[in-house]
């Protein structure tokens, strides 16, 4: 399953998902992940959620986004959810452009069973097609 947390920058998406990573975290049987391009919220997460800045993976592009996902969710069986906070800015596209990897990312959500929940920079009636049926 894919979760989308979505509204203009500035409106708290961050802070939606790290309150959604701490009361998951409470009851998770699973692994919980949260990928980010900063380490400014590292110490806002319950320490039992791993924490990864892709900068300090030279995580660049969609397709490394995408590849590293992978691997994280490769690593482990028990992975039960996902956190990606800024997936475009990550990726360094605008969201429009994003089809391949929403495409992967809810392929391993299903294939895997992980919950995976992205924040994105966007207003709802302006989410593409294919993010907006997560919304």
């Amino acid at each position: 399953m894919i979760k989308l947390v979505y509204g203009p920058k500035g409106a708290g998406k961050t802070k939606q998902l790290i309150d959604a990573a701490n009361t998951e975290a409470q009851n998770a049987k699973g692994l919980s992940v949260f990928i980010t391009d900063t380490k400014r919220y590292m110490y806002d997460l319950a320490r039992e959620i791993r924490f990864i800045d892709v900068k300090d993976w030279v995580i660049a592009g969609e397709e490394s986004l995408c590849g590293f996902v992978k691997g994280v969710a490769a690593c482990n069986s028990d992975h039960e959810f996902i956190y990606i906070d800024g997936i475009a800015r990550i990726a360094g596209k605008e969201l429009k452009d994003l089809a391949g990897i929403f495409y992967m990312l809810e392929k391993i959500s299903n294939d895997n069973g992980i919950v995976i929940t992205i924040t994105c920079s966007c207003a709802k009636e302006d989410l593409p097609d294919f993010v907006a049926k997560y919304a």
